[in-house]
């Protein structure tokens, strides 16, 4: 035992530093000013296509033998909403106070474009697979588009640490703390059960994946948006004064400051940009995984609809926790009576919908708990499959077989641990897996901004549905694949033809 503790305090002596090093001076900067130069290069594709991308977004449901449109953004948004929306939001606002989120909100809003890059260099380069799903991310555009394999592979590295391992371990626990707290249901009993229920869908493929997540997903994140908003009408004249605070706090004008105001917009702005990215993973280099898997017939159209899911998971679903926790006198309470004091994120989500449900809140944040948390772990084995398939090649399947059995093996060890340790390791490997995408694309945005002019210039010309040409729009098409994007011409264009 001694010994094991001993190796836990050495391991943290060297990831702390170098976790705190990548957040506070690579990622807080080179992700805001990544997104605010995609969003000038677009020229604010997010606010000026927006409606576009929520029709594109709902109208992508249609699909062959593939994965459509909608079923890769239900798969992205699966992993994008979980704990970081329940108990992410919640520990963001405790410790960087109401102005966390502020500045949430302002990594959301870049996170668009961001998103909208990646997401569309993704669907570019993606590859067809034996099963007759996509592959692409990434780990393929990096290697195909840049030539640098060697990166391709430590970003693979990063996400399966990351996603196939630690985010798994990390949701089981929330799970089963949410269920233990609700009904007195015992960790290891939540384990056996999670176990049980993730293995029926991952042992079906991606497809499983991206069927199980079209059905949850939209009713999760439906029910959640109505139960917050019932919050926020029940309590509307309190709504101006959190907003006001909100605000204020992000600039150091909060109640809390005294005279250490710079070090108080700092935390704000570094946990409200961590939770940010943790809950909508723009520019991290995951929802890519899922955006390649779509077949569509032009790589911008998926773009668009995994932007809109930034859109979804922060703008919407994180504001909704933060208006239940910033409503409720729970939060007023902790702040008056044990400020400075830790506490368990998503224990003061519950807490607070408690206070404006009564029991039945409980309840239902440890339902909300069950279904954000179990379709996150699918969708990260899906990020974790196409990752361990590309680093292993021909011997794919068995790399997979082995993984399954990591990550169910994860999801059980969650269930019945305490992970600060492994939150903070995922910490570290997500800040290394963004930091490695975010300079790929930002090196490779040129051809994501070719693609899209491409995609704008048909619609203009009255094509409904554009579809992509890479040898029109590409300098380099051969780094396509050529039966992944042939030659074709859209219905309209044909109509008109005639």
């Amino acid at each position: 035992m001694e010994f094991i503790n001993t190796l836990h305090d050495a391991v943290y002596a060297v990831m702390t530093p170098v976790s705190e090093f990548v957040w506070t001076y690579i990622l807080l900067y080179l992700l805001l000013g990544a997104g605010l130069l995609f969003t000038l290069l677009t020229r604010f594709m997010q606010f000026r296509l927006f409606g576009h991308m929520a029709r594109v977004t709902f109208n992508s449901r249609g699909s062959g033998s593939g994965v459509s449109g909608f079923q890769a953004f239900a798969t992205s948004l699966a992993a994008r909403v979980g704990t970081g929306n329940l108990a992410g939001v919640a520990i963001a606002l405790w410790v960087g106070g109401p102005g966390a989120i502020f500045w949430m909100w302002m990594t959301a809003l870049v996170g668009f474009a961001t998103s909208f890059i990646e997401s569309t260099l993704a669907q570019t380069y993606k590859k067809r697979n034996e099963d007759g799903v996509f592959r692409g991310g990434p780990a393929y555009y990096i290697e195909r588009a840049l030539g640098q394999r060697w990166m391709s592979v430590l970003f693979a590295i990063f996400l399966l640490i990351a996603y196939g391992l630690a985010f798994n371990g990390a949701q089981s626990n929330t799970i089963a703390q949410g269920l233990s707290q609700a009904f007195s249901i015992p960790n290891w009993v939540t384990g056996v059960a999670l176990v049980i229920i993730t293995a029926l869908v991952i042992y079906g493929g991606l497809k499983s994946v991206a069927r199980t997540a079209e059905k949850i997903v939209p009713i999760m994140a439906i029910g959640y948006f109505l139960v917050a908003l019932y919050v926020l009408v029940v309590n509307i004249g309190e709504v101006p004064a959190m907003l006001e605070l909100i605000v204020k706090s992000a600039f150091g004008y909060g109640p809390a400051v005294g005279g250490a105001v710079g070090y108080t917009i700092k935390i704000a702005m570094e946990n409200g940009i961590k939770r940010g990215l943790f809950s909508n993973e723009a520019g991290m280099g995951s929802a890519p995984n899922a955006a390649a898997q779509a077949d569509v017939k032009h790589p911008a159209a998926q773009g668009l609809v995994q932007s809109f899911g930034v859109f979804i998971d922060t703008l919407v679903i994180c504001s909704c926790t933060a208006v239940v926790i910033l409503l409720s006198g729970v939060y007023e309470r902790l702040m008056s009576t044990s400020p400075g004091q830790d506490i368990v994120g998503i224990q003061l989500t519950q807490d607070a919908m408690v206070d404006h449900l009564g029991s039945f809140g409980e309840i239902f944040i440890a339902i909300a708990i069950f279904l954000f948390a179990f379709t996150s772990i699918i969708a990260n084995f899906s990020y974790s499959q196409i990752n361990i398939e590309y680093l292993f090649r021909g011997r794919a399947k068995a790399a997979v077989s082995v993984l399954r059995v990591a990550v169910l093996a994860m999801v059980m060890i969650g269930s019945v641990a305490q992970l600060q340790f492994v939150w903070d390791f995922a910490d570290l490997a997500m800040g290394l897996m963004a930091t490695t995408n975010l300079i790929a694309i930002l090196l490779l945005c040129p051809i994501a901004l070719r693609v899209l002019k491409d995609y704008e210039r048909q619609r203009k010309a009255g094509v409904h549905e554009p579809t992509f040409d890479p040898k029109k729009v590409l300098k380099r098409p051969e780094q396509v694949d050529a039966d992944v994007w042939p030659a074709r011409e859209s219905t309209d264009q044909v109509a008109r033809d005639a």
